[in-house]
């Protein structure tokens, strides 16, 4: 197998250093992310090559190549990637390229392989991307078949989610020290996502940039304007957030009195509980991002994921997935669960497509969080944190209900944080 691609040389990012300094301000005195960020071509360009071409991407799930020979297709930002499973299990992705004239060796979407094999002139690797037959090549000069495997990309699995990783081992570490403490809080909870499948799935076509619609989900102030349903099964304005030390925000919100789990009834529909080990854990629900763009929702009886693909500065594509426990996939009635989530989306996308029109007017000047909003700040600043590039982790805020008896502090900090005054 080849090496993993080099990777472009570092750009600064089209963003100002007074307009970062702004965003990292502390919750109170920040301001939002500049117009420009949603919308201007150079931004997104950066970062596409700088973020999603650099970080550990989630890309899909295990249970996609079950068995040895499976392998799938996926098209990001503009590279075809194989994901297969080898012989010894392991999951491993590949540029869809064939080292001799560049055609794809794959076509199909999915499948079966014992090898890929270039249609146009037969060049042959196994499923560790080794090349093992290129015809007429045994008397050329400086070739061996060692040196033209396929290119790899970095590929590692966590709970279930397989992650790529486009750069290079000196630019992005291991996924474990790259997500810093994501592993072990989803640990402390006895969370193993790797026994989930996928129940169901929804898709939409966002008039959004891919940020914005992370923001929208990183608060629940606007639940009782836009979401009748759901604030009627939780209190937008209870809960707590987690100190992370890695790329990743999360928190908990309760349920109301008499509600279960986010679904059209409010109630289980005998879905069994999924990871709860108490009464508390079992009225809750958790949510998270995980940088860059994979957001997890964990409730009591599923797991659900929502994921916004750019397709350039002003739209998405958003992939909401449910998951079950995998072994109860027959015997678990999701409709409930789906149908309330479709309908949430829907809401939930018809005003951020609103907030993109309005933010590309001239009149409309970075704002302010509310005081509601430091999750939102919380999201803005790791997009800051990665526009500056400047190896700081800029420390979060906490909303005005709790921050004064510290309820927020649900961890203990991290080296070199502080608690807000």
């Amino acid at each position: 197998m080849a090496l993993v691609a080099p990777a472009a040389p570092r750009t600064p990012a089209p963003i100002s250093p007074d307009e970062l300094e702004r965003i990292r301000a502390p919750f109170r005195q920040a301001t939002l992310l500049p117009a420009r960020a949603y919308h201007d071509q150079a931004v997104y360009d950066w970062e596409v090559e700088e973020i999603f071409l650099r970080d550990w991407i989630a890309v899909g799930r295990a249970e996609e190549v079950p068995e040895p020979g499976s392998f799938v297709l996926r098209e990001l930002f503009g590279e075809n990637v194989i994901l297969v499973r080898g012989r010894d299990g392991v999951i491993r992705a590949f540029y869809n390229v064939c080292r001799h004239r560049g055609t794809a060796v794959e076509e199909r979407e999915c499948g079966r392989a014992v090898r890929f094999q270039c249609p146009y002139h037969a060049w042959i690797y196994d499923l560790d991307g080794h090349l093992v037959r290129a015809k007429h090549t045994e008397d050329l000069e400086d070739f061996t078949f060692e040196g033209f495997g396929l290119a790899g990309i970095r590929c590692e699995v966590w709970g279930g989610f397989v992650f790529l990783c486009f750069a290079g081992e000196d630019l992005t570490p291991p996924l474990r020290e790259y997500l810093g403490d994501w592993f072990d809080h989803h640990a402390g909870f006895g969370r193993d996502m790797s026994t989930l499948a996928r129940a169901a799935r929804l898709t939409y076509d966002v008039g959004a940039n891919w940020k914005i619609v992370a923001e929208n989900y990183s608060e629940c102030y606007h639940c009782p304007p836009v979401h009748k349903l759901l604030n009627r099964l939780t209190p937008y304005d209870l809960g707590e957030d987690f100190l992370a030390e890695g790329p990743w925000k999360g928190g908990w919100m309760p349920f109301a009195e008499g509600c279960e789990t986010m679904s059209i009834s409010g109630t289980l529909d005998g879905r069994p509980l999924l990871y709860a080990r108490d009464v508390n854990e079992a009225r809750r629900i958790y949510y998270y991002i995980l940088w860059p763009n994979l957001i997890v929702s964990v409730h009591p009886d599923y797991v659900l994921t929502h994921q916004a693909w750019p397709d350039g500065p002003d739209r998405s594509t958003v992939h909401c997935d449910l998951y079950v426990e995998a072994d109860r996939m027959g015997a678990i009635d999701v409709s409930g669960a789906v149908e309330f989530w479709d309908l949430t989306n829907r809401e939930d996308y018809h005003v951020v497509e609103m907030q993109q029109r309005g933010t590309r007017s001239r009149s409309w000047i970075a704002g302010r969080y509310s005081n509601q909003e430091a999750s939102v700040h919380a999201f803005d600043i790791m997009v800051a944190d990665r526009y500056a590039n400047d190896g700081s982790h800029t420390v979060r805020g906490w909303r005005t209900e709790t921050a004064s008896d510290r309820r927020l502090v649900t961890r203990i900090l991290g080296p070199g944080q502080q608690q807000p005054d």
